[in-house]
């Protein structure tokens, strides 16, 4: 892969380019709820296409993050006061647009003492006043693998429960700096143990220097947890200032590593160059409900 100072020249492949008319109209109505949403927050390349299509993946307590992970845009410092009513302005945004498949994620919260679990609980009960066939994902931190947090979230019942492993454990202390690859495990395993019928789901980015044994091993250790479903996409440094990229994976060997995580069992694996957990979050919905 060419080289320019210093950094990988990006292939012909990533060419996306986002499309700011076709983000306008759901902008502007996020904007009137005074909501948040992760495809802005950090800067996701697909956002014009999901905009366009009216879906988004909420954004809630802050956008500022407690943590200082080397690979994500989110902001980091002192978060924000939480909002109290931000789950029923999410349910308002989704009562409006009319959503079938909604994602809410957040920012990692150590600062408060459920790790924010309260907000994820009080926002699945707001969607599912406004229509309980309404598909809800949450995406959530790591809450310190805290079991009553994790309880808090899977009571109220989602219909997945994702938390995203990122990468492999060898570049956890370089790329996820205060998480924990077994912490995070511990995670998705403790929600199916807490409820066999929640599907869960998680998500990593290739290109950070990862070995193929290591994602093996990735994929071997997401089964043991009974993990669902799997997003697979190629990391994108936001800045010169956060974590470099090492490799551009081509297209093919994303399929080729849709088939070796099919091959251990997944119920459904989404992996291309432009794969994020939230994008095309509506093609795992067959398995769902």
């Amino acid at each position: 892969m060419p080289i320019k100072n210093g950094t990988l020249r990006k292939p012909a492949w990533l060419n996306k380019k986002i499309d700011f008319k076709k983000c306008h109209d759901l902008s502007i109505l996020l904007k009137k709820l005074n909501l948040k949403t992760i495809c802005e927050e950090a800067k996701c390349p697909n956002i014009s296409e999901c905009f366009s299509k009216r879906v988004a993946s909420f954004l809630i307590l802050g956008n500022r993050c407690s943590r200082n992970c080397a690979f994500c845009a989110i902001d980091k410092g002192i978060p924000q006061d939480v909002d109290l009513s931000e789950p029923q302005r999410i349910a308002e945004a989704a009562r409006i647009l009319g959503l079938k498949h909604i994602v809410i994620t957040s920012v990692t919260r150590d600062d408060l003492s459920d790790g924010g679990a309260s907000m994820f609980r009080n926002s699945i009960i707001e969607i599912n006043k406004v229509d309980r066939n309404i598909i809800v994902e949450v995406l959530v931190p790591d809450f310190k693998a805290d079991i009553k947090s994790i309880e808090k979230v899977i009571n109220a019942k989602p219909d997945i429960f994702t938390h995203n492993l990122e990468t492999v454990s060898r570049l956890y202390p370089e790329v996820r700096r205060g998480a924990y690859y077994r912490r995070s495990l511990t995670v998705l395993k403790s929600a199916k143990r807490l409820n066999k019928n929640i599907y869960t789901k998680s998500g990593i980015m290739l290109g950070l220097g990862e070995q193929e044994k290591e994602i093996l091993d990735l994929f071997y250790d997401l089964r043991k947890t009974e993990c669902d479903f799997l997003s697979i996409g190629q990391y994108l440094s936001p800045s010169f200032a956060h974590f470099k990229v090492r490799e551009y994976i081509s297209p093919k060997k994303f399929l080729f590593w849709k088939k070796k995580a099919e091959e251990f069992g997944f119920l459904y694996v989404e992996s291309n160059p432009y794969v994020r957990s939230s994008y095309l979050t509506d093609k795992y919905k067959d398995c769902v409900k």
